[in-house]
Parts: C-alpha cells; sequence; structure tokens
C-alpha cells in the first residue's frame, strides 16, 4: 500500500555522505538554509499577496537542513529565528509554532521511521499542536476567522484534517527535491 511504503533509505544513505562533509562546507550550508528560509517567512510581510505563497517555502529550508543531519537542522532552525527578530519582527510567533517547527518534524522523522505514513502523522502532529498552541494557549488567531481561540471539536477536526494533508503534500514535496538536490550534491 502507498502509505506504508518505505521512503527514507535514501535519505540515510545521504546522511552517511553527508558526515564526510568537512565541518566549513556543513555551516555553509547550514547558513544557506537558515536565510533561505528567514527570507522566505519574512515574504509573508514584506510582499503582500505573493509573498503568502512565498512564506511556505521556509519549511522547505529548514525540512532539507533537517533530512541532512538533525542537529544542523535545530541550528538552522534557531539561527532563522534570530534572522527573522532582524528582518520581520511579526513573523516570529509564526515560524517556530508552524513552518518550521513542521520542517524540523519531517526532516527528523526521515532518521527516526521508514514508512510514508508515520512520517506524514509526525509532521502532523508537530504542526497541529503548533497551531492548537497558538490558537489555544497564546490566543493567537493565525487561522483569522475560521476558528476561534476557544476550544471546539469541530475546530480541532478540521485542524487535524488540514494539517495531515499539508504534512502529506510537504513529504511528497520534500522526496521529489531531495532527489534534485542530491543529485547536484553529490
Amino acid at each position: 500500500m502507498y502509505f506504508f511504503r518505505p521512503v527514507s533509505d535514501e535519505v540515510r544513505v545521504f546522511q552517511h555522505k553527508f558526515i564526510n562533509y568537512n565541518r566549513t562546507m556543513k555551516l555553509i550550508l547550514v547558513s544557506i538554509f537558515a536565510c533561505l528560509a528567514a527570507v522566505f517567512q519574512a515574504a509573508g510581510g514584506y510582499l503582500p499577496g505573493i509573498g503568502y505563497f512565498l512564506s511556505p517555502l521556509a519549511t522547505a529550508a529548514i525540512l532539507l537542513c533537517t533530512m541532512f543531519s538533525i542537529p544542523y537542522g535545530i541550528v538552522s532552525y534557531f539561527l532563522t529565528i534570530m534572522l527573522l527578530f532582524i528582518l520581520q519582527p511579526t513573523e516570529l510567533i509564526i515560524f517556530p509554532f508552524t513552518t518550521g517547527l513542521l520542517g524540523l518534524g519531517i526532516g527528523a522523522s526521515f532518521s527516526f521511521f521508514k514508512k510514508r505514513i508515520s512520517i506524514i502523522a509526525t509532521g502532523a502532529f508537530l504542526l497541529m499542536s503548533g497551531i492548537m498552541s497558538l490558537l489555544f494557549i497564546f490566543g493567537f488567531s493565525i487561522l483569522g476567522p475560521v476558528a476561534s481561540d476557544s476550544f471546539s471539536f469541530p475546530a480541532v477536526g478540521g485542524i487535524f484534517i488540514f494539517t495531515f494533508l499539508y504534512s502529506w503534500l510537504w513529504v511528497e514535496f520534500a522526496l521529489i527535491l531531495f532527489k534534485r538536490l542530491k543529485r547536484i550534491m553529490i
């Protein structure tokens, strides 16, 4: 079945090759991914309209860096947060709980799990917990008028369906992007 096929073997092979890169090359890659993530995330505030379509690409930068190496992915995540503090402070509450967390979760789950469904579920769980934290703990209306800041089961169900589909989209996109990037880097 489609969801139960292993997908992370290529990632593990590349991670072993990434270990052989020198430290300078690794830090340059982390910096490039963090800069890309910060620019894409800040685009939502600087370029209304098209920026909202570019903003989710911040997930791709963190996801790919974490697929290469979990510790370097975490460094890229925190470096992006620091860059956003300078570039676009209004995005500081959104990135750590949504796009950045999704990228970290999916990227790290490629190392821990083999099956597509486990990777998708991990990303969906982390994104859902981030969105629900923003909505119900901090009272930040990230979904606008679609969901209120008061807890309701239909809202949670809708958030779950959305996060699962969104995570599935990112897993498939990451696999395509990783295969292309692997050809360039090897």
